[in-house]
């Protein structure tokens, strides 16, 4: 059994690993939703080649090389792929949750889930152990391994205890407490050339201690020093003041003790300091019986049992059997916190970036990116806003010049929708067809081995 499911593991992520095809492709008559906060164009013409996009223009407009292919649309939607700035790869195998699963079966496990979902790109956010990711990443560059790309933070840093809580993680942080620690922390992250520096710096719910100011100060500024940005774990609003005045780059969770104010929201602004929602693991407590998410028949459970084993499925169902109200309760009014917060930033005009803590337990991968992007737009975005976030924006924070939009240069990673997001955002499920580096997935032959 083992070997035939490494043998189907192998498979799936040989067909994600296609190269691009060489000859030229033009997808006609779709709605295009650039991805980008332009217009979408109603009726249009893609041109496709090489795995880059070469046009892009309404239906008539763009015209095609002798013997190029043609694929009618009509009636579909197209958008950029999505992009996950904050997941945790490698822990889950089927029902358990263990330090043993972290392994580059698992990780490309979970990479090829994404890609089912729709997600092209992830970055893992500071819970990495030993060189697995690493590996993973050097062979996704190199052309040898397909699944989403994969970017990678290298151990987060954090003061003692402070890093991510659990046996299931125990040791993968860096735990400071000088300046010369953690100024040797970034510098054996640079040598491994890390994407991002991750930090902890809340006391996690009273079990660490903070990490002090001087710390993250020496973090942020050895990062800078070695053109490498630095991404906060944060809870407390004054907290998040001073990282702001230090120089942080990003937010991999909202402030969560109180509303953010205007200040602060002002000083994220003006800084240019990228935020993460990550509004969907508070998101799950705060429903008193079953999501619609979780029905039969509605377009993510439809995902879920095509990539999910049953009994997870049936776990992730169980939790919402007996819930008591005033824990829902309680649950809402820390979520609508977070709401409000996040709808502050969007009309101010922070850079809001799609990140959903994905990888947790039952937060599966491209699951938790779909669920996130709904709970961003019932926060308050556009559904044209929150594309943006999940698409151009998020290829922005991550330096991936060559995507997140669905323009000219720019590499072909792209849904093929069965209904308009721009009328509900949940569309986005509504997967028809997924083309990566301009190649048509054989999305089903990436999730198959994991039922």
């Amino acid at each position: 059994m083992a070997r035939s499911l490494a043998i189907a593991g192998l498979l799936a992520a040989t067909l994600a690993a296609q190269p691009a095809p060489s000859g030229a492709v033009l997808y006609q008559n779709a709605r295009l939703i650039p991805g980008d906060g332009s217009p979408a164009i109603e009726r249009s013409a893609l041109l496709v080649e090489g795995g880059r996009i070469a046009r892009v223009g309404s239906a008539g407009s763009v015209t095609a090389p002798a013997g190029a292919a043609r694929v009618d649309l009509t009636g579909k939607t197209i958008m950029p792929a999505l992009i996950g700035t904050h997941v945790h790869p490698g822990f889950q195998r089927g029902l358990s949750y263990v330090a043993a699963n972290f392994t580059r079966d698992t990780v490309i496990e979970d990479l090829n889930r994404a890609l089912f979902f729709g997600v092209a790109a992830v970055l893992s956010h500071g819970i990495e152990a030993g060189d697995v990711l690493y590996q993973v990443r050097a062979d996704q560059q190199a052309g040898r391994l397909g699944g989403a790309r994969l970017l990678v933070a290298g151990r987060g840093i954090g003061a003692p205890n402070a890093g991510p809580g659990g046996a299931t993680y125990a040791g993968i942080a860096y735990e400071i407490t000088t300046e010369p620690e953690a100024r040797r922390s970034v510098e054996e992250l640079a040598a491994r050339q890390v994407d991002i520096v991750k930090i902890w710096v809340d006391d996690r719910n009273g079990r660490a201690p903070k990490l002090p100011p001087a710390l993250y100060r020496a973090v942020i500024d050895e990062a800078h020093q070695r053109g490498l940005r630095v991404s906060a774990h944060v809870f407390y609003h004054d907290d998040a003041v001073d990282l702001v005045a230090a120089g942080v780059d990003a937010f991999a969770h909202l402030v969560r003790d109180k509303e953010m104010d205007d200040a602060l929201v002002a000083a994220i602004v003006k800084k240019n300091v990228y935020v993460m929602g990550n509004l969907t693991t508070p998101l799950r407590p705060t429903y008193p019986s079953l999501p619609p998410w979780l029905t039969a028949g509605d377009p993510m459970m439809t995902l879920l049992t095509a990539s999910v084993p049953a009994a997870v499925v049936a776990r992730m169902q169980a939790y919402y059997a007996k819930r008591d109200p005033k824990s829902v309760e309680g649950a809402r009014q820390r979520y609508g916190i977070l709401q409000r917060s996040l709808a502050r930033l969007s009309k101010a005009g922070a850079k809001v970036v799609l990140g959903a803590d994905t990888g947790l337990e039952d937060h599966f991968f491209g699951f938790a990116e779909q669920l996130e992007l709904q709970a961003m737009v019932d926060a308050g975005l556009t559904p044209a806003q929150g594309i943006v976030a999940a698409t151009s924006r998020a290829a922005e924070f991550l330096h991936l010049a060559d995507a997140g939009a669905l323009q000219p240069g720019k590499r072909a990673d792209f849904l093929v929708l069965d209904a308009n997001p721009l009328d509900d955002i949940t569309n986005t499920r509504r997967i028809s067809r997924l083309v990566i580096n301009g190649a048509t997935i054989d999305r089903a032959s990436l999730v198959a081995q994991y039922r």
